[in-house]
This record gives C-alpha cells, structure tokens and sequence, in this order.
C-alpha cells in the first residue's frame, strides 16, 4: 500500500467515523484512499471553519476525535479558528492537513508556508510526516493526545509527495489506559477539610461533564445537599430541577450565584478551567478556602492557590467521598444562602413565561419557550455574542452536553456547523442552534451541507442588525456605542433559496407553537425572531443592584 492508504487504515484502527472539510490538490492521494474506506464517512463542507466546528461539536459530544481536513496555504488557515475554538473548550480533534513536496519546502514556493508552525500554538502536538513508516506510531500519538486530558487539537500534515511512497508498516492496535486516583491519604485529608466547613460550595468546571463525573456528583450532592454552581460550559452537570442546583456562574458582572461564592467558607472546584471564569472574579481577596479536584494539578494564579489538590480522575474522587460520607456523622452545613440564591434565580426565569408582546420578543421569554419546546435529552448549540450571555444565564439543563457553549476561544459562527454534526450524532434527538444574525452569517454557506445531509436540525437567528454584544458592552462601560449596525437578508427568501423550511416569528405568543412547528419538520429548518435587545441595559442594572449587595 501507499502511505496515504496507510494513514487511512490507522485512523480506521482508531475507531475514527467521520472527517468533515474541504479537499485540494495536495491531498488528493489521502481523498482517494479515504474514499475506499468502509469505515469513516467524509462529509464535504463549504468552509474549512464549518468543518472544524463540526468536528468539535462531534468531539463534544462523543469524546471521540473526528477529523477535519483542508489542504495546505489558506486551507489550512481557514482552519484555525475552529481548531482553536476547539482545543480551548477541550475537545478531542484530528487536524488533517496537506503540504506540497518535501522538495520544495525549503525555499519560495507557490502556497508554501509553515503550517505545523502555525498550528502549534492551538493544539496540543503539530507534526508533519517525513517517512511513511512513522505514520502508525504518529497517528496513535495523536489520538491518545487527543483524548489525554484534558482533551484538545491534534495536527497531522501529509506532504504529497510522501502520500504516494510506499508502506510496509502496520496500523497499531490502540491501548487503553486508565486515569489515575488520588492517594487515599490526600483525598482523607480533603474530606476533613470539607466536612469541617459549615458553608461549602461546588464550583463545577468543562471537566464535570467529561465521563462519568456528573453522575458521581450528583450522588455526592444527593448525600450532603451541598449547592453546585456551573460554569457555562458544565450546564447540566447536576439536573436544573435538584434543589442542589445553583445555576450558572461566568458573566463579567456578579450575579445571584456569587452571592453563595461570596457566603461560602470552602470552594469545592470541579474540573474548573479558569480560562471560563476567573478566579479574580470570586475571589479576589485572595481568602477562600480552596479545594481543587481535577485531572491535572491548578493552573498558577495568585487568586486560585488550593490548599489541596485531587488530581486524578475525578469519578473515583466523587466515588470515594460518597463512600466516605457513609461511614462517619457530621453536623449539617448551613445552606440557607444558597437556597435564597436558587429560589431568586428561579424566579426570574419564569419571569416573563406568560410575556406577550408584539414586533420583538425578550430574551428571557425566547429561552422559556425553548425549554419548555426541548426535551430533557435535546441538544441547545449557542453561537457567540449578546444571545450566548441570555443562553447561559437563563436556559438550563437535565442532562451534561445537551446546551453547548464555547466558552474558552468564544468564535462566532459555531452553532450552525455544529449543529450538522450534532445531527450526526444524535439523529433522534431534537437539534436547536441558536445565532446572533452576526455570528450565523459567518458560516451561512453551511446551510447547504445541511440540506444535502438532510440534517434535521432548526437554527434560530436573534435578529437585531447589530453586533448586539459589543453594542452593548461599549453603552455599559462608555455609555455610547460605535458603528455596530449592517443589513441582512430577507430570511424567509434565503431558506428557500438553500432548500430550508422558514419561518418568522414576531409575536410572544406564537413562538413556542412555530418553534415546536419547525422542530417537527424533517430536514433543516431557520426560524428568525426580531429580539428586543433593549433588556441588556436592565440586566446590566439588575446586576449591578446584585453587586451593591454584595
């Protein structure tokens, strides 16, 4: 066999489905042997960026890389951004790129240009294969670091003229191997600290929904009634309906949820990943009592220094705790902070679920709707800007991975490919991508994958011809805003024209109707709802009430 026909057979023995991109001609040897392959599916896509935020939403969802693939020069760069979105948020991915020959890299050439370079800073390993027997050996590297905690990008370059040379290696048999446990001793002496404290809190982290951590918690907190704060990225780590859930914490401004931050006398942290939610944030006199549990040892930070750190994995902490617990009496925590603080957030989600106003809908009554429309398994993407704030503070979740955020990287134009390979994934789930107009017309042309894959999914678009978010954070910190506003389309005429099912939505009380409408619908479906972005100023002095408080 060819080299190119070898790399395909190792990516088969990782158990690799699919590899979303966009070919060249430096890759045609790789395209040629994939598409002899019985095993993984390639899924052509419009845009390089479309098919790395596919593959992320895949690894999200699965933790299993898939792949994405682009060809050398501005394939690969159109890749970046996807790449990098994933790596931050902790997906595992495969980076799939060509190069033209070895001949001709170490001098001016036509497309040439440094790509594992460029990709080293937003993965976790870059390399370019320089002998096909070392293709086995490289590509089990990369998946088990894909998979490694914390999971992130991998990048493989296959120059052209090295796809057609040929191998004699085999594919390696992947090995697995598991996660090591904190000492007993540590994880003893982390019980006493926390059955010491009368006012203890869970800070849960991206690694909360990694495994089978959220089910080990939601044990421990069945046990102790101790509350669980989420970051955007672990919603659903705990059921939104147990009494022991706190909501979401992450917005620049306190909310209801720092208040049992502020009340606590120990922080439990969870696979915490400070680039969420920094601790300067919550804990900025530098005087929390700490506890961190997570796969690797806490990130250096004056404001993040643990007093102990459970580093392993973290099922077999939460495991061993709930064990614990069993085994001796201790005095109840003082948990009345946390239950005021769920019972006002709690409040102002249902705030405005009656809400009945024409000509553009509240973000609170959107999201609402949309969770009563969902089920408890259905799977909410949101894109980035102004609507990801109201997503994350107000829509909640029953289960781990079923509302993706990014929330490390933070790109714009996530939701729609990524609902694609949500689809892909899920077929029999419900699959809601929800956009800023701004973000979804990033990656608009995805709209055509969607409709030849006949994905069953509905994307809604927030419209307000506007980059709302940085609209509104230059009116909270300048009081005034620069040039934000742009034209769209007419979107009932633009879902007809890529073969999609549209609707508009300007009336409260028609939206949960057209929204389940569109859910029903086989093939993809846009549903626009003109939102009354003028609710950003009064949650900025909600907030700001909540701040003077504490």
């Amino acid at each position: 066999m060819k080299a190119a026909d070898l790399l395909v057979a190792c990516l088969e023995e990782e158990g690799v489905e699919y590899i979303f991109g966009v070919p060249g001609e430096e890759n045609a040897d790789f395209m040629l042997s994939l598409a002899e392959s019985k095993k993984i599916r390639f899924i052509l896509t419009r845009h390089e960026q479309g098919a790395a935020f596919m593959a992320e939403v895949y690894g999200r969802l699965t933790g299993n890389p898939a792949g994405c693939l682009g060809t050398l020069g501005p394939g690969a760069s159109n890749l970046i951004t996807g790449v990098a979105n994933a790596n931050m948020d902790r997906v595992p991915m495969l980076v799939l790129t060509g190069q033209g020959s070895t001949s001709r890299l170490h001098k001016e050439s036509h497309q040439i240009m440094d790509v594992v370079g460029m990709f080293e800073p937003v993965t976790k390993w870059a390399i370019s294969i320089r002998h096909p027997s070392t293709i086995p050996e490289i590509v089990r590297k990369a998946v088990r670091l894909s998979r490694m905690e914390k999971p992130g990008a991998v990048h493989i370059e296959l120059p052209e003229d090295i796809a057609k040379e040929d191998a004699h290696e085999r594919a390696m048999l992947p090995r697995r191997f598991f996660r090591s446990q904190p000492t007993p001793a540590v994880i003893s002496q982390a019980f006493e600290l926390l059955m010491c404290a009368r006012k203890p809190v869970i800070l849960a982290g991206n690694g909360c929904i990694r495994g089978r951590a959220s089910e080990a918690l939601r044990q421990f907190c069945e046990q102790t009634g101790i509350g669980v704060i989420s970051t955007f990225m672990a919603k659903g780590c705990v059921d939104q309906d147990a009494p022991y859930c706190l909501y979401t914490v992450g917005l620049g401004s306190k909310d209801h949820s720092n208040l049992a931050l502020d009340d606590a006398d120990l922080v439990f942290t969870l696979g915490f990943d400070m680039v969420e939610y920094h601790p300067s944030l919550w804990n900025a006199q530098r005087d929390k009592h700490i506890v961190h549990a997570d796969f690797l040892a806490a990130e250096i930070d004056q404001c993040y220094h643990p007093e102990i750190e459970l580093v392993g994995d973290l099922t077999a902490t939460l495991t061993e705790f709930s064990r614990l617990l069993k085994t001796r009496d201790y005095p109840p925590f003082d948990l009345t902070v946390q239950q005021d603080v769920r019972n006002a957030m709690r409040a102002e989600l249902s705030e405005y679920a009656e809400d009945d106003t024409a000509g553009s809908i509240r973000p609170q009554k959107i999201l609402w709707d949309v969770r009563e429309v969902m089920g408890s398994c259905d799977i909410v993407l949101s894109d980035v800007g102004a609507h990801k704030m109201w997503i994350a503070r107000h829509y909640h979740c029953h289960q781990p991975n079923t509302c993706l955020i990014p929330n490390g990287y933070c790109s714009m134009g996530f939701a729609l490919p990524g609902a694609i390979a949500g689809s892909l994934v899920y077929p029999d789930r419900r699959i809601l991508a929800i956009a800023g107009d701004g973000g979804f017309l990033m990656n608009v042309q995805e709209m055509e994958t969607a409709r030849r894959l006949q994905s069953n999914i509905v994307v809604m678009v927030w419209e307000d011809n506007s980059y709302g978010l940085i609209e509104w954070k230059q009116d909270t910190e300048f009081k005034r805003h620069t040039e934000l506003g742009f034209g769209n389309p007419d979107w009932l005429q633009l879902a007809q024209s890529f073969g999609w099912k549209g609707h508009l939505c300007t009336q409260s009380r028609q939206l949960k109707t057209i929204l389940a409408q569109a859910l029903d619908e086989s093939g993809p479906s846009l549903v626009v709802v003109p939102v009354d972005y003028r609710e950003n100023a009064l949650l900025t002095e909600r907030l700001g009430r909540i701040g003077k408080r504490m």
